[in-house]
């Protein structure tokens, strides 16, 4: 019990940490800039540059009521008081570092750059916590529910980018939003990166007329698990071993070079792996993103 309460309040402080972070970026490389920011903040952006009085952190406390209420149901009590709390503190720390330190305009792409640098680590690190900022996060993460075997980080730019399309028309400014596009793309590689790993995964299909070497070369030299499955030839009817094989981005020169050496004339079939997860790799974790 004593372990479980440390390590909520472990996932608590990171929530926080990140909602800092959050804030700072917005607050440093988008306010500033007028560079279009997706999501509920987006448009709390909007609506504050129309109605001054009201400041951003309170809008999208308000703007979130009604999608926090959509997702009680369907995300269960623990995710959603989570997110409470990730949204309430992220947007409070908007307000407070806006009054602290009063940001002055940079260059618009150092600015698109490092804001969606400083965004998509933080809200990688709020995922990872089982949490989200609320608006399009919350979004993205129920459209996750039904669309699994989309990574978190693509779910969440299709829904920013009309929320962007959206701020150029507020700033009448074309260039604002083009920046945020830019920036969201950043964001959204940086992001996934924290959630699956910068060590992208491989898969190889090798056939071969000496499975039996390459398998064992692999085993020894790699340290990696090798399945066969079992072809055909579609046009000599010969029946073939296909060796199926999942690695890591860094092992790829040496597995080409062990094929080669073995059989000259192997057929060497390379693939991006999105994600790789038992022996050798990730741990599978329950209601992953």
């Amino acid at each position: 019990m004593r372990a479980k309460a440390k390590q909520l309040l472990l996932s608590y402080v990171m929530i926080t940490l990140a909602s800092a972070l959050y804030a700072l970026g917005f607050d440093w490389c988008y306010a500033p800039n007028q560079i279009g920011f997706g999501g509920i903040t987006g448009l709390a952006q909007v609506i504050n540059a129309a109605v001054p009085l009201l400041s951003i952190g309170l809008l999208v406390i308000l703007l979130n009521i009604p999608l926090f209420f959509l997702g009680w149901r369907l995300l269960g009590g623990h995710l959603l008081l989570s997110s409470l709390y990730a949204m309430f503190i992220s947007s409070v720390f908007v307000d407070l570092i806006a009054a602290a330190i009063p940001f002055a305009p940079m260059d618009p792409m150092l600015a698109a750059i490092f804001g969606g640098i400083l965004v998509g680590l933080s809200l990688g690190i709020i995922f990872l916590q089982g949490a989200t900022t609320g608006g399009t996060d919350l979004a993205a993460r129920l459209l996750k529910l039904r669309l699994a075997w989309l990574p978190m980080g693509k779910l969440l730019m299709g829904v920013d980018l009309v929320v962007i399309a959206a701020t150029a028309v507020a700033f009448r400014n074309l260039s604002s939003a083009l920046y945020g596009v830019v920036s969201l793309y950043i964001s959204t590689v940086v992001m996934d990166m924290v959630l699956y790993g910068m060590d992208s995964a491989k898969v190889a299909y090798i056939i071969s007329s000496c499975p039996d070497e390459i398998s064992a070369a692999i085993f020894q030299e790699l340290e990696r698990g090798v399945t066969i499955l079992h072809g055909e030839g579609a046009y000599s009817g010969q029946e073939k071993q296909v060796l199926l094989c999942a690695f890591k981005q860094r092992q790829i020169v040496p597995l080409k070079r062990l094929v080669k050496e073995r059989d000259p004339n192997a057929f060497l079939i390379v693939c991006d792996a999105h994600e790789v997860l038992g022996d050798g790799f990730r741990p599978h974790h329950g209601n992953e993103l």
